[in-house]
């Protein structure tokens, strides 16, 4: 209605500038007096002041007249059953259980380094060798007289068999093969000390000392960095009160903000012991290296899938009130029984959880019903109103 009036007032100064009293108009240009013109400029002004006073006073008696004008303006939703899948939201950084530091086993120097950083080895590979001190030509007499002591042996045996020679004499000579044997043992576990080798597969992180560094077992020693990215997970901590809900198989979305990408993957496995610091359990999420990008220590995003109801009712928490004895409320559309207005019917709901801008309803709202959207919070119970949308009755 306000822009017919609107229209209607420009029409009529319009006519008044030009159409109505063009000649008079004209004429006052064309004296190119400029008194005359500003006077002329005065006088329809004057005119179109009072236009708007009359339009005014026809507005006012249009509202009053009419009952649609009075009717709040609203627009509506339908309310429908949908998969409803809520998630838990934590943070946690990426782990692996095979991430260590190699130390040397033995004391000498790093005489031949066999890998470099970046590189894939295979567990048992040999990565790097040390001066054994002479243990390999200790070893190498130690073999030969094992040798000669097995020699002995089996010929005292043989003897023995036949019952020649003393009992005593067998004895000594299997004692000494069997002590012979042992040594030899001994000095290969010694030697093979000096071959630094890789306690699983992996890559080689980082080098730490170069060729022909002088090592020692301890702190401050290691060599290598080794990981293996293809057995990697977060742990996060998830609060006692979803205990129930957060479990092993449960699908969770997992977001690095660093790399752009996520993932999906599933719980592998929960705590079994709530520490009583903060009261929460952790829960281990296995994750994929996704080419190598995804690295230990990586920021991670997590959303577990902790509750999941097939046909619920979601509708935008910002429609939702709550009344002064702490209920929660929204407005529904209905007919009138008189007429065919549409009328504001105020339904008591319970809500359950939220994701994001929605809420679930748990109760009072069916399937089909009307909600209003927007509009929702200028309308009262009963209360007839005008659906922008075109809906009548049980809203679209």
């Amino acid at each position: 209605m306000k822009n017919i009036t609107y229209i209607v007032l420009a029409a009529m100064v319009l006519y008044a500038c030009g159409g109505g009293d063009k000649n008079t108009v004209e004429s006052a240009i064309a004296s190119n007096d400029l008194n005359v013109i500003r006077a002329k400029q005065a006088e329809i002004s004057e005119q179109r002041k009072a236009l708007e006073k009359d339009l005014h006073i026809l507005d006012s008696v249009i509202s009053s007249l009419d009952d649609n004008a009075k009717l709040p303006l609203v627009t509506t939703i339908e309310a429908k059953t949908q998969k409803f899948n809520h998630y838990l939201e934590l943070q946690g950084d990426v782990m692996t259980k095979q991430n260590v530091l190699i130390y040397p086993e033995m004391a000498g120097t790093l005489n031949r380094v066999y890998v470099k950083e970046g590189q894939k080895v295979s567990k048992g590979q040999i990565l790097a060798s040390i001066d054994d001190g002479g243990l390999s030509s200790q070893l190498a007499q130690l073999k030969t007289q094992a040798a000669l002591a097995k020699t002995t042996f089996e010929r005292q045996k043989r003897l023995w068999d036949q019952n020649i020679g003393s009992e005593i004499q067998y004895l000594e000579a299997k004692t000494s093969y069997e002590a012979q044997e042992n040594a030899v043992k001994q000095m290969q576990s010694q030697v093979g000390k000096s071959a630094i080798r890789a306690p699983f597969s992996g890559i080689i992180d980082d080098v730490i000392k170069d060729q022909g560094t002088v090592v020692s077992p301890g702190p401050g020693s290691e060599v290598f960095r080794i990981v293996n990215l293809s057995n990697m997970y977060i742990e996060v901590e998830v609060p006692e009160s979803h205990l129930p809900n957060v479990t092993p198989g449960k699908d969770v979305h997992v977001y690095f903000p660093v790399l752009g990408d996520s993932v999906t993957t599933k719980i592998r496995q929960t705590g079994n012991f709530i520490n009583p610091s903060n009261r929460s359990f952790t829960a281990e999420i296995p994750v994929p290296s996704e080419g190598g990008k995804v690295k230990p220590n990586l920021t991670a995003k997590v959303m577990i899938n902790d509750y999941t109801n097939d046909k619920a009712i979601l509708i935008p928490q910002s429609i939702v009130s709550e009344n002064a004895e702490g209920e929660q409320y929204v407005y529904l559309i209905g007919a009138d029984s008189t007429s065919s207005d549409a009328i504001a019917h105020k339904a008591i709901i319970t809500t359950g959880k939220t994701q994001g801008d929605f809420v679930e309803v748990l109760s009072g709202i069916n399937s089909g019903d009307g909600i209003i959207d927007e509009g929702a919070r200028s309308v009262k119970e009963g209360q007839k109103v005008r659906i922008k949308n075109g809906d009548q009755g049980h809203g679209k």
